[in-house]
Parts: C-alpha cells; sequence; structure tokens
C-alpha cells in the first residue's frame, strides 16, 4: 500500500520555437536543491552537437547533459534528449533513446517522451508544455493527465509561438496555465527536498488552475 502522502518524481518538458528563451528562464530560477530529475525535449536541428545542452547548462546550478541509452535517471539532473534521438522514461528509472520514425514531423517528440512518462511515473510526474508552431505535445499531455499527473502549459500570450501550449489548453488536457516566471516558481516550491505534496494538495493545485484559468477567459 502506497504512503499517504506521495512526492512527485519527476518533471518533463517540451518546447520548440521559442521554447528555449522560456526554459532558459524556468531552469535558471530553480535552487540547488532541486530534488526531481527534469527531462526536456526540446525540438533541434539535426545538425545540433549538444550545444542545445552546453546552453541550457550555463543558465543553472543543477548538472546538464545529453543522456546515454539506458543511462540512469539521477534526481536533481537535468536531461535533454540529443538532436534526431527520440528519449523516453522507463519504469526502471533509466532513459531509452530510439531513432524511430518521426512523431509530429519531429525526433526527438515531445508526445513520446510524455507518453513514456505517464507510463513510467503515472500520477507522479510534472508535465510542462512550452513556446512552439504544432501539435507535439497535446497528446502526451493527455496521457499524463488521465495517469493522474499535473500538467501546465505556458500563457499563449507569453509565447513567442502560442500554436502548441494553445492546442493543448483547448483539447482541455491543461491542469493550469501559466508565465515561464509562474511555471518556475511553481516548480521551486514542489522540487525542492523539503515539500512533499499529498494527493489532495495535487487536487487543490487542479482545482486552483481552472478556477484562474476560466475566471481569466
Amino acid at each position: 500500500m502506497k504512503d499517504s502522502i506521495t512526492d512527485f518524481k519527476a518533471v518533463v518538458i517540451g518546447g520548440s520555437a521559442g521554447g528555449v528563451e522560456a526554459l532558459a528562464v524556468i531552469i535558471s530560477a530553480l535552487p540547488a536543491n532541486f530534488a526531481l530529475p527534469i527531462l526536456v525535449v526540446q525540438h533541434l536541428h539535426q545538425s545540433d552537437n549538444g550545444s542545445f545542452s552546453a546552453h541550457i547548462a550555463r543558465m543553472t546550478h543543477l548538472p546538464v547533459s545529453e543522456p546515454c541509452d539506458k543511462e540512469r535517471i539521477e534526481c536533481g539532473h537535468v536531461y535533454t534528449a540529443p538532436a534526431n534521438y527520440h528519449m523516453l522514461a522507463n519504469r526502471d528509472w533509466t532513459i531509452s533513446l530510439s531513432v524511430d520514425e518521426r512523431v509530429n514531423w519531429s525526433r526527438p517528440s515531445i508526445d513520446v517522451l510524455f507518453e513514456s512518462a505517464a507510463w513510467a511515473w503515472e500520477k507522479s510526474v510534472i508535465a510542462i508544455l512550452l513556446s512552439g508552431a504544432n501539435y507535439d505535445g497535446t497528446k502526451g499531455l493527455s496521457a499524463i493527465r488521465e495517469a493522474g499527473g499535473l500538467t501546465i502549459a505556458q500563457s499563449p500570450a507569453s509565447t513567442e509561438f502560442p500554436v502548441m501550449p494553445r492546442s493543448a489548453i483547448n483539447a482541455g488536457v491543461v491542469d493550469q496555465v501559466l508565465s515561464v516566471a509562474d511555471i518556475a516558481r511553481l516548480l521551486a516550491r514542489l522540487g525542492v527536498k523539503e515539500k512533499r505534496i499529498t494527493d489532495h494538495s495535487s487536487r487543490e493545485l487542479r482545482l486552483s488552475g481552472r478556477l484562474m484559468n476560466e475566471g481569466g477567459r
């Protein structure tokens, strides 16, 4: 039987056009004692040779790297999907890399990461969808929401390219719509080692987010 208090176990983030800038704001605001692993899929040019990961590493106190296939997932570590590879989370806390066909014209694909995270961590994952110009991420957010995880979209008004978060919002699969600054504050509150969150608190987060969204329409 599970403990009555359930920690979030991981964070997954997806971005496309405009996502690098949004991710930099979020990552740079996280404290050095941030305790959750963060898996990131950013749509990259196929010639990227690790420069995106190196750029993000300069923005944060946390260790950042492109993972190898079957690499063990460590808490407080940021993993960025390498160009031309899908990145998946496994239940045994390892990462898989795949060269399967593109999904939503993308490899790495946000949907692939998010759907694997829903399977691996179920209700204990936080998923964040950032700026982008296609529809990648909507299906994956739906899977995470169905599993009981917390789903967040960058507010379209704060994005360079609102298509991607707006698609997820319109599909009804987003619990909270937040600016990148508010996303960073929420993660910092939920992800530091001393903080724990109950299922009841998780439901309150979703309800408050929906009320805020409805009030802003």
